[in-house]
């Protein structure tokens, strides 16, 4: 009984936390209908929710907002935008801030978290899994000697707490995984661990 029954929970345990996370997510997403006008609402229209709706709607907008900015046109209403964004000053530091993080780990020609690393952390003989997100800048730069690497240790299960830490390139390993899999390594607390690479499937160094 016992063996059936953990082999029970194995199946169901994934299929129940991914279906949570879906409807976290549809649920959330579809909170956007209310930004709608009342009448074309669809418990309106309809007499009911119809689940989905607001997500569907936001990958529209996402999607309309991206072909806008694609063109000159576009550009052009987003620096109008982001000048009103510059006269507020609250404002004007906390979105310079998040746009600086966001254009840095979606630039298709940026560095961070494309590369997984093994790195000493919280001690010497402590070892886990880091991202390197670039190298230091600025005056913290100023007084690093020699060459020095920027890293983010995620925590475990949750990867989007952790660490920023500035570590000695030499004191960094480059894994032979990509990130999407050290992540799952991360999430799963090293239960999942990927299987090794042949050799023509290794990332580049970091010194490439």
């Amino acid at each position: 009984m016992k063996k059936y029954l953990i082999t029970g929970l194995l199946i169901w345990i994934p299929l129940a936390i991914t279906f949570m996370v879906l409807a976290w997510i549809v649920n959330t997403l579809d909170q956007i209908i209310l930004w709608l006008p009342e009448g074309v609402q669809p418990k309106v229209m309809f007499g009911f929710n119809i689940p989905g709706v607001g997500l569907v709607l936001s990958v529209l907008i996402v999607l309309s907002t991206g072909l806008v900015a694609a063109n000159v046109l576009g550009q052009k209403l987003v620096q109008v935008w982001e000048a009103v964004l510059a006269r507020i000053p609250v404002v004007k530091s906390i979105y310079y801030s998040v746009k600086q993080v966001s254009d840095t780990l979606f630039s298709s020609n940026g560095q961070a978290f494309r590369k997984a690393l093994l790195v000493q952390y919280p001690r010497q003989g402590a070892w886990t899994i880091a991202f390197l997100t670039g190298k230091p800048g600025g005056d913290a730069a100023q007084h690093l000697p020699g060459d020095y690497v920027s890293v983010y240790v995620p925590t475990t299960p949750n990867p989007t707490s952790g660490f920023f830490l500035m570590m000695p390139a030499a004191d960094v390993i480059e894994l032979e995984m990509s990130v999407d899999e050290a992540l799952k390594y991360i999430i799963s607390m090293g239960v999942v661990a990927p299987a090794p690479r042949r050799l023509n499937e290794r990332p580049a160094l970091l010194n490439e």
